[in-house]
This record gives structure tokens, C-alpha cells and sequence, in this order.
């Protein structure tokens, strides 16, 4: 299928919002992993204990990590025509690669629809408490490049390169 023949899904025969219709689509195991960059500055990375950074607040990490995976359990709750899913799994890691810390989302389901709008958000909420937890040192934190790095389970399997 070219791009001319693609249509929006979220469109209904009036051009109007609408949910997706997917009671013909078959059960099957879905997985999508998402992932963040935060760019982190000096003032930052000094509190940066080769693990996780320590605040006030918390252990940073730690914190972020529980954030992203609230985050993907309510998805439908913030991206209005996202299907209510029942998650078997979600996992968060954060990594640091030199000054970024690198989050990844990986969510997993069983169901008619896939898992990738639930991944990216819970990738973009750990960026986004990362940030929070932070911003007292510096407002230079960048959060970049959220996006999706797999799916796999529904008509279109996808893995970034």
C-alpha cells in the first residue's frame, strides 16, 4: 500500500473522530518498546551515583521508572481514542549513555489491539519525572527522540534499525 491508498484510522466516514473498530482483528500476544533520550547537563550528572541520581525528592531513577509504568496503565486515560487494554507486563529501564539517560518502555498484552501508544507514554512520563526530579539543578534537561523502537502481534510488525 503506497501512501496515497493510507487513510487516517482514527477518522470516521464523516471525517469525525472515532474510536477504531476492532472487533475483526484476532487475539494475539502484542509487545511494543518506546524509547526516550534526556540529555542531561553538568549541574545534573554531579549527582549521578553511577546507578541513579539522588534527590530530595528520591532516587530519581527509581522514581521515573514507577511513573512510566503508572503512565502506560492509564494511556487511554490521556490519549482520548486509545483502547482500554488489560497489560500482562510492563517494563522501564533507564541507562545512561554518557550524558543521556536513555529510557526505554517495553509493554506487553494480549488482546485485538497493540501495545505502542501505551510504550510511548510510558517512555515519555519517565523522561517527563526524570525532568521534574531534576529541574531544581538545571532547566537545560532536553527530552528527545521519544519514539517507537518495535512492535510486534498485530498486521504490521516494526523494528527500528
Amino acid at each position: 500500500m503506497n501512501t496515497h491508498e493510507k487513510k487516517f484510522t482514527h477518522l470516521n466516514e464523516q471525517n469525525r473522530p472515532a474510536i477504531v473498530d476492532i472487533e475483526a482483528k484476532q487475539v494475539t500476544t502484542r509487545i511494543a518498546t518506546a524509547q526516550s533520550r534526556v540529555v542531561l547537563p553538568a549541574e545534573v550528572l554531579e549527582h549521578f551515583t553511577g546507578t541513579d541520581i539522588n534527590v530530595k525528592k528520591g532516587a530519581v531513577f527509581q522514581t521515573a521508572i514507577i511513573a512510566g509504568v503508572m503512565a502506560a496503565k492509564k494511556t487511554p486515560d490521556l490519549i482520548p481514542l486509545c483502547h482500554t487494554l488489560l497489560l500482562e507486563n510492563c517494563q522501564v529501564n533507564i541507562v545512561m549513555e554518557e550524558n543521556e539517560a536513555v529510557v526505554s518502555c517495553t509493554v506487553k498484552t494480549t488482546g485485538k489491539t497493540g501495545v505502542e501508544m501505551e510504550a510511548l507514554t510510558g517512555a515519555s512520563v519517565a523522561a517527563l519525572t526524570i525532568y521534574d526530579m531534576c529541574k531544581a539543578f538545571s532547566h537545560d534537561i532536553v527530552i528527545k527522540e521519544t519514539r517507537l523502537m518495535s512492535k510486534s502481534g498485530g498486521k504490521n510488525d516494526f523494528e527500528r534499525k
